[in-house]
């Protein structure tokens, strides 16, 4: 009884050279895997991006612009502070700040958001100063009114 060694003739079963072939194929399921992990984090963060000055706005009517750039938004909370996007300014910081602004080219509409229960006055004061500057296309914002 003789022992097979598992080599015929002095050959191993790699080949003909004695090294591995190449193998030239990409494995994608890792990939794939990091991929799918991604876009499952990224559906869950992305409504949190667009969290800015917490405002309960009031409902309306109204029907909604359309709007093909970033707007320019003056927030009032309910305490009468004023945000300018998601930046805390003062008063006086209004007209000057927004000024920079339009010196840069920017000539889209301003938004004005209030909290539903600001006080009117302050959001007039804001109103009031935004118009003095010489800005003209100023919207306001609410909600799309619930049961219409």
């Amino acid at each position: 009884m003789a022992m097979s060694t598992g080599q015929s003739g002095g050959r191993s079963r790699r080949g003909r050279r004695g090294r591995k072939a190449l193998v030239s194929e990409i494995n994608v399921t890792p990939f794939v895997d990091v991929m799918l992990v991604l876009l499952i984090i990224f559906m869950v963060a992305a409504p949190l991006m667009t969290v800015g000055v917490p405002i309960d706005l009031p409902e309306s009517s109204a029907k909604a612009l359309n709007a093909d750039t970033q707007p320019i938004t003056v927030s009032v909370n309910s305490d009468g502070q004023i945000y300018l996007q998601e930046t805390e300014i003062a008063f006086e910081e209004i007209l000057p700040r927004l000024q920079a602004i339009a010196e840069a080219g920017y000539e889209e509409r301003i938004f004005v958001r209030a909290d539903g229960s600001a006080d009117y006055a302050s959001v007039m004061r804001v109103l009031g100063r935004i118009n003095a500057g010489g800005f003209r296309n100023v919207g306001l914002v609410t909600l799309p009114e619930q049961g219409s």
